[in-house]
């Protein structure tokens, strides 16, 4: 049973986008709807991003990291206490700072993918859809699974 993932199923998960910066909402909100993707949720406040999760269920976020009063290191610790063990939740980074220490502690706090600002909107447009079909993917294994045990 080797179902493909299709296009549509990609363009149907639900998207959490994290920056403080309007400008940087703007882009990301025009290239994910030319991608179409149009179950996408943006967010400029930082303190509400563990509410939006738990109210919104993303299937994927894109964070940026340098925010005021809660930055995206503290919202990926925040992510990783709030997230079901069973479940995967891919995280893109996106940010301005381009240290190897910025991309080392995000990664390490979870995050499955970082890339500096500015970016490429074609390769985020390609990791964005990689990331979601490895969690489309992920979930289907995690129904088999559980099938598999009854």
């Amino acid at each position: 049973m080797n179902e493909v993932v299709t296009s549509n199923s990609i363009q149907s998960r639900r998207i959490l986008v994290i920056d403080d910066e309007e400008a940087n909402l703007l882009l990301l909100r025009t290239l994910l709807e030319r991608e179409g993707y149009a179950n996408v949720r943006y967010l400029s406040d930082p303190t509400k991003a563990v509410e939006e999760l738990i109210d919104f269920e993303p299937h994927l976020i894109l964070l940026d990291l340098m925010m005021p009063q809660l930055d995206g290191y503290q919202l990926l610790e925040a992510f990783r206490r709030q997230a079901s063990p069973d479940r995967f939740l891919p995280v893109l980074v996106l940010t301005a700072d381009k240290t190897i220490e910025a991309r080392r502690r995000a990664l390490a706090l979870g995050a499955k993918d970082f890339l500096s600002k500015p970016f490429d909107v074609i390769e985020i447009g390609l990791r964005i859809a990689n990331l979601l079909e490895t969690q489309i993917l992920y979930e289907r294994l995690e129904v088999r699974r559980s099938s598999d045990r009854e």
